[in-house]
């Protein structure tokens, strides 16, 4: 028997140590290879340079571990050196803690997809930066992605959520700042879920609430605001740390076999719920920090399997009964600087060693020389003894006063109807002049939320002139009676006219249809309110007048924009070889795009509400006689019939299924498709122009389909960080494009890119990334 044992035991062994020297395929190894470059050689895999080492052998090493099966990686887990030690990241590569301004993260992402079976992948501490970008999910079969301690920015990438196998995503510590991602319910077998310390920010994603196999949820020390849901469907959550956030609601209800609940640091308000009580796995509670009132929950101080429990720095008050029971497991009780009164329960007894309690900063009649001044606490014994008193005064004060309020209403309308006029001439409001200049005077009839933010609106006003109202006489003379000679087109907002004002001053006078759906007075606002959008980079408007006289069938219900005249041509027209005048290289074409982008940028942001549905298109970026762009016919849509959406009215657009799409971000994409083009290339309308920018990504598709100009003026790297940030924005799922401010980021990258490469460098002999 025993020798059958023997022969056994060695059959196992051999038949082990055959699987296990199965060699790693070439083509693995060469993936290997080429991300220890990536990662620019960390002294972590020194160990790789021997040639003849086996991958798969390296578990032993704590900072690098390999995984294979059936001859491929299966597991890839590196622990570099390189934490992160600054408070704030700006997206750019620092010295010694980042690596080099080389480094791409794109590349580096698309060499790891090649590892097609690869289930488990961490990367700590390995000085990684960028944007993480969409084509992580090629590593389809992941279940565990750990990439923390990094210098990852901007938003975690929507394809994630196609990552369907993902058990554990950890992305801590790094330098996410966008709105929390609401598509974790796609993730039906995720169990972890960690982004601590991060700077995401909005609302709790409430997609998360239907992930029932989730275990541990972590977003801790993020800027997460408003209200928490109740959480009691996640029935396998043992561990919730949402500390260090800005959430201001009542705390929810947890799930009943929830272990850890971290809510410190946050603005939550309300009673601490019974149902906390209950929860008879829970073993470390921590509500510290918050605005917590009422009485604390007795029943939670005696859980079974409570060992933690701090409730710290809130507003509870009232008293502790001296029979309150503690479990027998609870080894830390803080309930400090709070406004509790009473004696100290038997219970929180300090003499034992087994349990450390801090009870500073109350009322408490227990060791008064760490409380509150007497004369503090009287005053919260008084206002709860008064306070049902109180409430009956402070009932009837209400009611007091909205009985006078009604009666002073009532008078005043009485007034009013006496004494005021019933209306206010339209053709009076028509010729008040704009003499407000300050952002802030809107008149509360056109939007109750309308209001400039204070810094943007003071942002480029101190240089432009107040726009006012002109008389149709003026525009009249300024065009020698709108003459032949001073019409300059006609375009789907009406014609377009030069003039000359009586100062001497050259302006563009566009005279539009006038709006059957707005009265006189609403427009004559929306005309203010348009009015006000001061920036250098927008063309400015200088006056506008409302012509309802009906002199004649030219100026019957007209509305006539007058701005300034721009005498260098649009941008379109020095895309083309062809061009009367200077055809712009790649640096210039980069000057103006990011030009417009800050535009753009001011127009969805310098004002609330928004605008947020623009004419965006090379025609409508015109040059000044310094060859600064600015945007035209930008906000027309809220006084005009017509919407102008992107690609509504343009046939080639229809092929690329744009029709409905009105997003100012798909516009600004097709301009920089333009800017890389030309507009001869971006105009065709066939089917090989799609299969091209398919391929654009490519050097020979760059090189079939790109103007030659940019080729011949830019460096490789700045062109591809634009034709990264154009396919994102013509991307035909709107979830998964850009916002402005990303587009102008990564605009003002490529020029920084382009300015450090010499002026000589061609695009032809450019390596690809």
């Amino acid at each position: 028997m025993g020798w059958c044992c023997l022969f056994l035991l060695f059959c196992f062994t051999w038949s082990f140590f055959i699987l296990g020297t199965y060699p790693l395929q070439s083509s693995q190894t060469q993936v290997l290879q080429q991300l220890r470059k990536h990662l620019e050689h960390p002294k972590q895999l020194e160990i790789w340079n021997n040639r003849s080492i086996d991958f798969c052998y390296l578990s032993s090493f704590p900072q690098v571990n390999i995984t294979c099966q059936d001859n491929f990686v299966t597991e890839l887990r590196i622990v570099g050196d390189k934490t992160a030690k600054v408070s704030d990241f700006h997206g750019f590569a620092i010295p010694k803690q980042t690596l080099s301004e080389n480094f791409s993260l794109d590349s580096f992402v698309a060499t790891l997809a090649r590892l097609t079976n690869l289930r488990v992948l961490s990367l700590v501490s390995l000085g990684i930066w960028g944007p993480l970008p969409d084509k992580i999910h090629r590593l389809s079969s992941l279940e565990y992605l750990d990439l923390s301690s990094n210098f990852l920015f901007g938003s975690v990438p929507p394809k994630i959520s196609t990552m369907v196998k993902l058990q554990t995503l950890k992305l801590d510590d790094n330098f996410f700042n966008d709105t929390v991602p609401n598509w974790f319910d796609s993730l039906s077998n995720l169990t972890i879920l960690s982004l601590r310390n991060n700077q995401l920010k909005g609302q709790f994603p409430s997609s998360i609430l239907s992930i029932t196999t989730l275990t541990d949820l972590i977003m801790s020390s993020n800027g997460m605001s408003g209200k928490l849901p109740h959480l009691s469907s996640l029935t396998s959550l043992h561990v919730l740390d949402l500390s260090a956030n800005k959430l201001d609601s009542v705390l929810p209800k947890m799930p009943k076999g929830v272990v850890m609940v971290i809510l410190s640091n946050n603005s939550f308000f309300g009673e601490i719920p019974q149902q906390y009580g209950q929860l008879s796995q829970l073993q470390h509670l921590d509500l510290s920090f918050n605005v917590l009132r009422g009485k604390p929950p007795y029943a939670v101080f005696s859980l079974p399997n409570i060992s933690f429990l701090n409730i710290a720095s809130n507003v509870l008050s009232g008293s502790l009964p001296d029979h309150l029971s503690c479990g027998s497991k609870l080894e830390f009780i803080d309930i400090s600087n709070n406004k509790l009164m009473g004696g100290l329960p038997s219970c929180f007894s300090t003499n034992s060693d087994k349990r450390f309690v801090e009870v500073d900063g109350n009322c408490l009649s227990f060791n008064t020389r760490h409380q509150h001044v007497e004369s503090y606490c009287m005053e919260v014994y008084m206002k709860k003894q008064s306070k049902g008193k109180n409430a009956g005064i402070l009932v009837g004060l209400i009611i007091g006063v909205f009985i006078l309020m009604l009666l002073l209403a009532y008078g005043f309308l009485i007034l009013w109807r006496i004494y005021c006029p019933r209306g206010i001439s339209e053709q009076h409001l028509l010729h008040k002049t704009v003499q407000d200049s300050s952002a802030a005077g809107f008149s509360s009839e056109l939007l109750a939320s309308a209001r400039f933010v204070s810094e943007a609106a003071k942002f480029g006003t101190s240089s432009l002139p107040v726009c006012r109202s002109y008389t149709f006489e003026e525009l009249k003379e300024a065009t020698n009676n709108f003459d032949n000679s001073a019409f300059m087109g006609e375009g789907s907002y009406g014609k377009l006219y030069k003039g000359r004002l009586e100062n001497g001053a050259l302006v563009a006078i566009r005279c539009m249809p006038l709006s059957k759906k707005y009265s006189i007075r609403n427009l004559k606002l929306r005309l203010d309110l348009l009015a006000k959008l001061r920036h250098p980079h927008l063309v400015c408007l200088l006056g506008h007048c409302v012509d309802v006289g009906g002199r004649d069938d030219f100026s019957t219900n007209k509305i006539f924009l007058i701005s300034e005249y721009l005498p260098s041509g649009n941008f379109c027209t020095h895309l083309a070889e062809n061009s009367y005048g200077k055809v712009f290289n790649w640096s210039e074409r980069l000057a103006i795009l990011i030009s417009i982008a800050k535009a753009v940028h001011f127009l969805h942001t310098g004002i609330i509400p928004g605008f947020f549905h623009n004419r965006l298109k090379t025609n409508n970026i015109l040059l000044n006689e310094h060859g600064m762009a600015k945007l035209s016919n930008y906000g027309l849509s809220i006084i005009s019939e017509e919407t102008d959406k992107c690609g509504a009215k343009v046939e080639g657009y229809k092929s690329w299924q744009m029709k409905n799409l009105e997003d100012d971000v798909c516009c600004f994409g097709f301009i920089l498709l333009e800017a890389l083009v030309g507009p001869s290339v971006c105009a065709r309308r066939d089917a090989l122009l799609l299969n091209e920018i398919a391929s654009i990504n490519s050097l020979d598709g760059q090189k079939r389909i790109i103007d030659p100009i940019v080729q011949a003026t830019c460096s490789q790297e700045s062109l591809s960080i634009v034709l990264s940030i154009m396919s994102k924005c013509i991307s035909l799922e709107s979830c998964s494009r850009p916002s402005i401010e990303d587009v102008l980021w990564n605009l003002q990258y490529a020029a920084q890119i382009q300015g450090t490469v010499s002026g000589d460098h061609r695009f032809d002999t450019a390596s690809p990334q």
